[in-house]
């Protein structure tokens, strides 16, 4: 799930420089972008994202007032990253409580760290649930139940916890880079829900899940996500060794 943000600058082409910057980086998501302080108020309080950067250079005072209203309406206010050509109005951000301050011309090594530090304090959190699509009709899966996927030909089969078994007109692959990171792919035909595996035997290259009389193969294509597999669950357990 990327990052949404909202631009508030008045200025175009530092408008499309920016969105340059924040493209590379591929988890940003721009949302909207606003002219000044009335316009950007209401397109934060309609899109509500998670970052906002404003450029300062004009009427700073305006969009101080802005990130005060900001706290009546909101009760989780985003993040807010001040811009300008100048350190004139660096104190008076931290006093708002500005995320950061970003001087112009852009600098992309200090735009990097202020993501990464971004991406730190409030880390992405995964979808759980999944939409499965048939012309008009819509299905919600929630991903926690899903005990594994399974491929027949062009099909896909979600097998959920209470037994019951969805089915999805696409491949394994369509799923397989959308899925949360507790998803891992263990086979050409097989995508299991991690936190249901029980014991991983390499002697007869299957994985078994808890509370089910069921084992999924594993193969040798797929052997270095059961290392990673195991590794993550072992750092999870307390081990004891022959």
């Amino acid at each position: 799930m990327d990052y949404t943000y909202a631009i508030i600058d008045s200025d175009a082409t530092s408008n499309l420089q920016l969105s340059h910057f924040l493209e590379e980086y591929g988890d940003f998501e721009c949302v909207a972008v606003a002219r000044d302080s009335q316009e950007g108020l209401n397109t934060i309080l309609k899109n509500l994202p998670d970052l906002i950067i404003v450029n300062l250079n004009d009427k700073a005072s305006e969009y101080f007032q802005m990130v005060i209203e900001m706290h009546l309406y909101l009760r989780e206010v985003p993040l807010i990253i001040g811009i300008s050509k100048t350190k004139a109005y660096a104190y008076d951000a931290i006093k708002n409580g500005f995320f950061d301050y970003w001087l112009q011309p852009y600098n992309e090594f200090e735009i990097r760290k202020s993501l990464l530090r971004l991406e730190k304090k409030m880390p992405k959190k995964e979808p759980n649930t999944l939409c499965l699509k048939s012309y008009s009709d819509f299905q919600y899966l929630n991903t926690n139940d899903i005990l594994y996927l399974k491929s027949d030909n062009n099909t896909t089969e979600f097998v959920m916890k209470d037994g019951s078994v969805n089915n999805a007109f696409k491949t394994l692959k369509t799923f397989e880079d959308q899925l949360p990171t507790n998803f891992v792919r263990i086979h050409q035909s097989y995508i299991v829900n991690t936190n249901y595996i029980s014991r991983i035997n390499y002697g007869k290259n299957i994985c078994s899940l808890k509370d089910q009389h069921k084992q999924l193969p594993f193969s040798k294509g797929y052997r270095g996500n059961v290392d990673g597999l195991k590794k993550m669950l072992s750092k999870k357990s307390i081990s004891t060794f022959d």
